[in-house]
Parts: structure tokens; C-alpha cells; sequence
């Protein structure tokens, strides 16, 4: 596997002070983003009760929440294609975080409907438009860095159930809590603002779609292809791939309990592992792209999450579901990044909204894998059931390959970090 040189020197031509304060606003609103939605999350008991909505009402409101998220993923798309992630980027942090305060005073199911319908929607621009901008800072840089970006959002929402979980345990008020982070989050968007990049010039359309850094390979000078083809195949990847996401945040506790007979503090580990391999992995990720390139990270990612999810289904007690739970994070950590990059530099006059097309689908597939396991279950015992998420990571496996950049290589500024 042919190996990057990282610029004209043992490290490269460093950053400028531009480009590394673009970077340090992207981490920032992925942190901001992650914080927020988790500070929802743990308020989800407080809002249900206080609106009045059982289990079964609950979880068709959270639906519009997707809704609105997937509303907001194409819409903030072709707008910052047209007017650059300078105007999306804080006006979505701006709308996710004041939306997070209607839920907290919904007092019936309307007005919680239509509350995080607004929250899914501030969700959704702020997504789009993040990772648009993160894909920009990507190709500045020359290097992989999208996974850490996606890690640091993971930091946020650990951050925010420690956060979360003490304000429950003071007795605050929900209103109060999720007010206080509405502010807070007001505060950081304006404070990252200035530190977002202006739009790249207008790429010419001679030269081809960009591709992505990493590895070259003989299909490196081929004419370029269209994109949207591409881009479809890598958001039915994104599909695939959030699907089983999805699935580890809502049936990895429970398949311990019921599958192992794991009483809940212990099942509970199951999503622990999870979440925090997934987390240490996108902070590795980048540099295994740079070394290895994205086809190669996505077909190993893959396999080692199919791989690690079936001993866990196969496992004949505890300790090994934790251990398979833990490469199934593994290996699923860097995977959806480099679908995202690819998505961006697949055309660069329509990053956002090609973007917005991956983030969608993937987005679908979040909220799909949860509920496809539950009527499997009818049918086979959980176990069984959880080898969709299987097929579903050996399927992006072999089709690694759609990660290959299908325009001709062109010189891109390898630049460290200092």
C-alpha cells in the first residue's frame, strides 16, 4: 500500500493561522452540536412526563424529530453551496440551540411534536452545514481530518450526560437546564463565527471532481465519472452503515440482558463499550486514512465491526459480548467520516448539498435500525436478529471501493499540524 508524502519536508509546510482557526471552529460546533443533542437526550424522561405522552406516544413524537432533522439536512445543503458555511454553520447552531428550550415547556403531545419538529430541523442545518465546512478544512489541509472532528461531537455528548446528569440529580428544572445550554450554545456559535473559512473560489469545471487524499491507485487517472451516481452509493452506504449505529445505541443493553441473562448495570456496559471505542477510534482514524487511504479504512473498519458484532451475538457469556461490542465501535468508528469526505470532495461546487444527501440517508438508517430489530424479534430471537447489522457491514466492505476518487489526481497542499 503506497504510503502519502506529507509536503515538501519530513512534516510539511505548516498551517496558516487562518486555516488552523477554521479547524478549531469546526471542532467547536461538532462539540456544540454534540453537546446539545445529548442534553436533550437526558432530559427525554423529564419532557415525556411533563408533556403527558406514554412510551408508545413518545416514540412516534421522536419520529418528528427525524422529520425535521431530514427537512433541515436538505435544505441547509444547496444554501451553503450558495452562500457558504460563514452563514449556515452559526445560523443552525443558533436554531438548534434555542430549539432545545420549546420541548422543556411542552405541556401535551402537540406542542412536543411540534417542538422537536424545530429541534430536528436546527439539528439537521447544523449538521449539514458543519460537516460541509469540516470537508473544506479537510481539503485545505490536504490530509484526513474529518474523524476528529466526528469524535469531538461524541465528546459533547458524553459531556453532556456528566452535565446533564448532575443538573437532574440538583432537582433543576428542566426549562432552567436546557435554557442555561441554550444560551451557553449561543455563545459559542458567535464565538466560533469568525473563525470559519470563506467559501473556496469556484472550482473549474475542467479539472474534475477532487479527490480524496490518500493513497493512489490505478484507477487514479481515469476520466472523472459523474457524481451523483457516486454520491447515491455513498449515501445507501451511509444508509447501511448508521443503520447499525442505531442499532447499538438501543439493543446492545438489552441484548446482554435478555440474551446472557446480564442483570441491567452490567448490560448497560454493552453501549458503554460501545460509544467508547467508537470515540478513541474516530480520534485514530485520520491518521490511519492518511497512511492507508479511505478504501482501505472503510473495508477493514467494516469488516471488523461485522466481525465484532457476530461474537458478540455468538457469545457464550459476558465478557465476550463486551468484547465483541467493543471491535463493533472499533471498526465502525472511522467508516461514516470518510463517507462523509468523500460526499464533499465528490464535487466541490455542490459539497454541501452532496453532503446533505449522505447525512439524510445516513440519518434514515439511524432511525430505521432500531425500529427494523424490533419486529425481527417476532420472528428469531434477538441474537439472530442482530445479524442485520452483520450483513449490513459485510455489504459496505466489499463495496469499499465507491471511497475511490474517480477524478484524476491533481497536487493538494500536505500540511501538518503544529
Amino acid at each position: 500500500m503506497e504510503r502519502i508524502a506529507h509536503g515538501t519536508g519530513p512534516q510539511g509546510p505548516p498551517p496558516s493561522t487562518r486555516l488552523r482557526k477554521g479547524r478549531r471552529a469546526t471542532f467547536a460546533c461538532f462539540a456544540l452540536n454534540g453537546f446539545l443533542m445529548g442534553m436533550w437526550i437526558v432530559h427525554i424522561p423529564v419532557v415525556r412526563h411533563h408533556a403527558g405522552a406514554d412510551h408508545a406516544l413518545l416514540g412516534w413524537l421522536l419520529l418528528l424529530l427525524g422529520a425535521g432533522a431530514f427537512a433541515g439536512m436538505r435544505l441547509a445543503g444547496p444554501l451553503t453551496d450558495r452562500f457558504g458555511a460563514q452563514v449556515t454553520v452559526p445560523a443552525g447552531a443558533a436554531l438548534c440551540a434555542l430549539a432545545l428550550v420549546p420541548p422543556a415547556w411542552a405541556a401535551d403531545a402537540p406542542a412536543l411534536g411540534a417542538a422537536l419538529l424545530l429541534l430536528g430541523f436546527g439539528n439537521g442545518c447544523l449538521d449539514v452545514g458543519m460537516n460541509a465546512h469540516a470537508v473544506q478544512v479537510e481539503r485545505d489541509y490536504g490530509r484526513p481530518v474529518m474523524s476528529a472532528f466526528h469524535a469531538v461531537f461524541s465528546v459533547g455528548g458524553a459531556l453532556a450526560a456528566l452535565t446533564g446528569s448532575a443538573a437532574l440529580g440538583l432537582g433543576l428544572p428542566a426549562a432552567a437546564t436546557l435554557g442555561a445550554t441554550a444560551l451557553g450554545g449561543l455563545l459559542l456559535a458567535l464565538l466560533a463565527a469568525p473563525g470559519l473559512l470563506d467559501p473556496d473560489p469556484a472550482p473549474d469545471p475542467a479539472a474534475g471532481p477532487e479527490p480524496l487524499p490518500g493513497p493512489t491507485g490505478p484507477r487514479a487517472g481515469r476520466p472523472a465519472r459523474r457524481a451523483a451516481p457516486r454520491v447515491r452509493m455513498l449515501a445507501a452506504l451511509a444508509f447501511l452503515l448508521m443503520l447499525c449505529e442505531g442499532v447499538a445505541a438501543d439493543w446492545s443493553a438489552l441484548h446482554l440482558e435478555d440474551s446472557l441473562g446480564a442483570p441491567a448495570a452490567t448490560a448497560a456496559l454493552a453501549y458503554g463499550a460501545f460509544a467508547t471505542a467508537m470515540t478513541a477510534g474516530r480520534f485514530l482514524a485520520d491518521r490511519v486514512a492518511a497512511r492507508s487511504g479511505p478504501v482501505a479504512v472503510l473495508r477493514h473498519g467494516a469488516s471488523l465491526a461485522a466481525a465484532g458484532l457476530a461474537l458478540a451475538v455468538a457469545a457464550p457469556g459476558v465478557p465476550a459480548a463486551l468484547a465483541g461490542w467493543t471491535l463493533f465501535g472499533a471498526g465502525l468508528s472511522g467508516c461514516v467520516p470518510q463517507l462523509f469526505s468523500a460526499a464533499g470532495r465528490a464535487d466541490p461546487a455542490a459539497a454541501g448539498s452532496n453532503v446533505a444527501r449522505v447525512a439524510g440517508l445516513g440519518y434514515l438508517g439511524m432511525l430505521a435500525g432500531p425500529a427494523l430489530i424490533g419486529p425481527l424479534t417476532r420472528l428469531v430471537p434477538l441474537g439472530p436478529a442482530l445479524l442485520l447489522p452483520v450483513a449490513c457491514c459485510a455489504f459496505a466492505a466489499l463495496a469499499a471501493g465507491a471511497l475511490r476518487p474517480r477524478g484524476p489526481a491533481r497536487p493538494q497542499p500536505m500540511v501538518s499540524e503544529r
